[in-house]
């Protein structure tokens, strides 16, 4: 055991400005002694393995892109070409169901009565025009407001004109 004057001793020793500075030192070394070997022990981790790893999936990215590339534009092709098929099948129902009304004869009769402005022997066929239409097709000239028959006239005219 230690008596009490070398425990005084001791004591003078610790607080004495030259043992504080050896302590400080001491301390301070051995701080930077534990952060250096964390640094180290962080940097072997991050060495060879990592930049291995990291080189794989790189190189694993780049070789994917294209693929992935295709693969989305391919199923983008394919939803548009379904929706093609679908609309196209759409069309195929309604031509069908347009064929079945032509087969009936009194549709048939009424289209062609309407769109080509025939009439029933004893009929008397009468044609109503539109006085704004009239004076619109005068100054276009348009043949869609006219029936087929006047536009068919004015091709015999012309004709007619052109050799004279």
């Amino acid at each position: 055991m230690e008596t009490e004057a070398d425990m005084a001793v001791k004591d003078r020793d610790r607080f004495s400005t030259a043992t504080r500075i050896r302590l400080l030192g001491e301390q301070t070394a051995a701080r930077v002694y534990r952060s250096q070997t964390k640094r180290q022990a962080r940097r072997s981790r991050l060495t060879g393995r990592a930049a291995l790893l990291a080189l794989v999936v790189c190189s694993l990215v780049v070789a994917m892109a294209y693929p992935i590339r295709q693969y989305v534009s391919q199923r983008a092709e394919i939803a548009d070409l379904r929706r093609q098929k679908q609309e196209a099948a759409q069309r195929v129902e309604e031509l069908r169901d347009l064929k079945a009304r032509w087969q009936d004869d009194a549709y048939a009769q009424q289209q062609i009565r309407q769109r080509l402005h025939y009439v029933l022997p004893g009929e008397t066929g009468y044609v109503v025009i539109d006085p704004d239409a009239a004076k619109q097709s005068r100054t276009d000239r348009g043949a869609a407001a006219r029936p087929w028959y006047a536009n068919l006239w004015d091709g015999v005219d012309k004709a007619d004109a052109a050799d004279r």
